[in-house]
């Protein structure tokens, strides 16, 4: 997903839209490097804490790729192969959460 993002940004990118672009990419790039944080802690607790950051930053990336489309900033082609990635992502995020059951 975050290579696809910094394509998108790379080709589409705009001075009026700069901040939409670097907030995608700080979004998108918040899911790969929390996933790998919270692995890298190797306790449930802060791995949790961390997925969850990751899930909502995986959301944010979608909003935003949904907007950047939606205002004809990025091709629909770019932005639909991101956002595949981006609900693949959510979706296995959400199934290690439930893997590690309740904070409890």
């Amino acid at each position: 997903m975050v290579r696809l993002v910094f394509r998108a940004t790379r080709y589409h990118w705009k001075p009026w839209a700069a901040t939409l672009f670097y907030q995608l990419q700080r979004s998108s790039l918040s899911v790969q490097l929390n996933i790998t944080e919270g692995y890298g802690r190797r306790l449930p607790g802060p791995f949790r804490n961390h997925l969850e950051i990751a899930y909502g930053s995986a959301l944010e990336t979608a909003d935003l790729l949904r907007l950047l489309t939606e205002e004809n900033i990025v091709p629909e082609e770019l932005a639909g192969e991101a956002q595949a990635h981006c609900t693949r992502c959510q979706k296995l995020i959400r199934g290690l959460l439930k893997r590690l059951g309740d904070r409890r």
